[in-house]
């Protein structure tokens, strides 16, 4: 059970190295993971010691209600390195409108490596609590398997939904549009999660592979990262599956790398980002052309995007001057969000939206949510616990309503593949 909530100029946060553990998901809470890896590097959090909550516009106020948490904690860290002291994970709507609930938690104790270090983060309610006890592992449950169908918009409505978004563009209302479409299922009312994100990371670990408050998934995008005032992005727009054979990767590769509609496409995110951070940023750098980046299921057209940040800008911050962008949304962002709206037949929720951690300075690491699935756990009871997913494509002038749906097919591959 979760402990009450704490008031936040209470909170005395401790953190010590440990010794190595091969498994930092055995500590995480079967039923709610969470979580956040990439690469070997692991943050596993167990318990909720303070959560923030927020709904539409009021979302934009969370990097300063953090602020206040983080002076008012005491905090004791002997470790220092990204992601140890003051932690939270996060989860935000994709759309200001949406009914879904944003989120931050700071979780009571938290498991992480990175470097070749493990530490532990406790988080106590009051300055007299006594020094916490060691961490215990939870053993794993039995392999499950999900049911997945159809949602609201089956294939043959996901391509009406794109000539919808072409009628749009050639009336000049948009440039470009990111349409998604939804599948839905259940997984067993008892389904260990963890075993979800122990696949994801297997399969994905040059991904941000992610657990937040039932939103679980592999995304292959960074929002933003900001360590020490140093930042960087990562703008992905433009796909193609992999080839079946290496001669047909390579030219499904060089087909993307020439493909005049992807790179209009990615052209439009990058421009989209690079503006929203100038003004945030100095010392800003980005390559003039994309790079194919390979995972297991795709190639993206990928670009990197670094800058340097003023002192007291947070991660937080950048979030919400970054989100939505032109890669999950389209351009210009206002009317692209107003196309969704009007073309999507369902909230989109957290999907596409941001999903990282903050720490007390206020540095932290923040991807897109994509590949992933957003779990019902409010409403989970012994028969099933149901769950959407969602998977988009850049719509532009020239998309192809079937290949686009084609498209959508093998993004939902890591997370229909992990759920079997």
């Amino acid at each position: 059970m979760n402990a009450p909530t704490p008031s936040p100029a209470r909170l005395r946060v401790v953190t010590r190295e440990i010794a190595h553990v091969d498994d930092l998901l055995q500590y995480g809470d079967p039923a709610d993971p969470l979580v956040w890896t990439r690469g070997g590097a692991w943050l596993v959090g167990v318990g909720r010691a303070l959560t923030l909550t927020a709904h539409g516009a009021e979302v934009a106020g969370l990097a300063a209600r953090w602020r206040e948490v983080a002076a008012a904690a005491q905090v004791d860290d002997h470790v220092g390195v990204p992601g140890s002291g003051l932690v939270a994970f996060g989860a935000l709507p994709f759309d200001a409108e949406s009914a879904a609930t944003a989120v931050l938690t700071v979780p009571l104790l938290t498991i992480g490596h990175r470097d070749g270090l493990t530490w532990a983060t406790w988080v106590l309610p009051d300055a007299g609590a006594p020094d916490p006890e060691a961490p215990q592992t939870i053993g794993y449950g039995p392999h499950w398997s999900a049911a997945v169908g159809p949602g609201a918009l089956t294939p043959d409505g996901y391509q009406d939904a794109v000539r919808q978004g072409l009628a749009a563009i050639s009336a000049g209302e948009v440039s470009k549009v990111v349409l998604a479409r939804d599948l839905v299922g259940t997984v067993p009312g008892h389904a260990d999660l963890r075993r979800l994100v122990r696949s994801l990371a297997s399969a994905y670990p040059d991904t941000w592979v992610y657990a937040v408050d039932g939103l679980i998934g592999a995304s292959p995008e960074t929002l933003v990262t900001v360590s020490g005032g140093q930042v960087t992005a990562r703008v992905l727009a433009g796909t193609v599956a992999r080839g079946a054979n290496p001669d047909a990767d390579r030219d499904a590769a060089l087909a993307l790398a020439t493909s005049a509609k992807d790179l209009a496409e990615h052209g439009y995110a990058v421009r989209s980002l690079v503006d929203a951070l100038t003004p945030h940023t100095s010392a800003l750098a980005a390559a003039e052309q994309p790079f194919t980046l390979s995972l297991p299921n795709v190639w993206h057209l990928a670009t990197d995007v670094e800058a340097t940040t003023a002192a007291g800008t947070s991660a937080l911050d950048l979030v919400g001057v970054l989100h939505p962008t032109a890669a999950v949304a389209g351009t210009p962002t206002d009317a692209a969000i107003a196309a969704i709206r009007r073309i999507e037949p369902f909230d989109r929720g957290r999907y596409a939206g941001p999903v990282g951690w903050v720490d007390g300075h206020g540095d932290g690491e923040w991807a897109i949510a994509l590949r992933g699935a957003q779990f019902d756990l409010a409403g989970a009871d012994p028969d099933g616990i149901r769950f959407t997913a969602h998977a988009g494509a850049g719509i532009v002038a020239g998309s192809d309503p079937e290949a686009e749906m084609l498209e959508t097919r093998v993004k939902f591959r890591p997370i229909v593949d992990a759920l079997a």
